[in-house]
C-alpha cells in the first residue's frame, strides 16, 4: 500500500512536466539494492547535456552517501566522442571492477517522434447530428492552414541501472523509460530527467532518500 502510495505520488509531481516516466521493469529478485560505487554515462553527442546529466546525476547520488563518478572524468578522451570496439568495451568492464564500481547507470535517447498537435481542438464539440460537409469543412481549416497547428518532438530516453558486481552475472537492476516532450532548455530538461530518475530509484529502494526526503 505504501508502494503504491508512493508511486501516486510520484505520477502527480511530474505530471505537468514536459519530462514523464511511461514505463519501468526492476528485476524481481531484487528487493533493496545497496550501490557502493556508481559509473555514470549519458550516451548522446551534445557533449553540454552530457555533462550537465552525468554531474547533477552524481551530486544527487553523493548527497545519499553513494560514490559515484562521470564517464566524462574516467573515459580517456579519445572515447568520449568515439566508438568503442568490443575489445575496448570489455577492457573498460574490466577496469570499471578494478577500480571498484559494483553498479553503472546509463542513460540514452532510444528514438524520436514528430507529433503535430492542432491549437483548437475540435474533439470538444460533441453534436450528434453534424453532417459529413459540416465536419469536413471544420477540419479542412486546420489541416490546410499551418498556422492552426503545431509542430514538436518527443524524446524517447530510457535509463538503465546494471549490477557489475564482481564474480556475478553483470544483470540489470532497473530500466525505465522517460518521454520528453519537445526540449528547448537543456537546463531544464537535465533538471527535469535528474529529478525523475533520482524519485523513481528512491521509490524502488534502489537508493536511500536524503534527510529531507525520507
Amino acid at each position: 500500500m505504501k508502494r503504491l502510495f508512493l508511486t501516486i505520488i510520484l505520477s502527480i509531481i511530474f505530471s505537468c512536466n514536459s519530462t514523464q516516466l511511461t514505463e519501468q521493469w526492476k528485476n524481481p529478485d531484487i528487493e533493496n539494492y545497496s550501490p557502493k560505487k556508481i559509473f555514470i554515462i549519458g550516451l548522446t553527442s551534445n557533449i553540454e547535456a552530457r555533462e550537465k546529466f552525468e554531474n547533477q546525476i552524481k551530486n544527487q547520488l553523493e548527497l545519499r552517501h553513494i560514490e559515484s563518478v562521470s564517464s566524462l572524468e574516467f573515459l580517456d578522451p579519445q572515447f568520449r566522442t568515439e566508438m568503442m570496439t568490443k575489445i575496448q568495451f570489455m577492457n573498460l568492464e574490466l577496469d570499471l571492477i578494478e577500480a571498484g564500481f559494483d553498479t553503472i547507470l546509463f542513460s540514452k535517447v532510444i528514438g524520436v517522434e514528430d507529433k503535430i498537435v492542432y491549437r483548437q481542438n475540435y474533439k470538444k464539440h460533441h453534436e450528434t447530428n453534424i453532417n459529413f460537409s459540416e465536419d469536413y469543412l471544420k477540419y479542412q481549416d486546420q489541416f490546410y492552414n499551418p498556422n492552426d497547428y503545431n509542430e514538436y518532438q518527443i524524446y524517447n530516453a530510457e535509463t538503465t541501472m546494471f549490477c557489475i558486481c564482481p564474480n556475478k552475472e553483470h544483470s540489470i537492476v532497473w530500466k525505465g523509460y522517460v518521454s520528453i516532450t519537445d526540449p528547448r532548455s537543456i537546463e531544464k530538461t537535465v533538471n527535469e530527467y535528474v529529478n525523475l530518475v533520482i524519485a523513481v530509484l528512491e521509490n524502488q529502494k534502489l537508493i536511500d532518500a536524503t534527510e529531507t526526503t525520507k
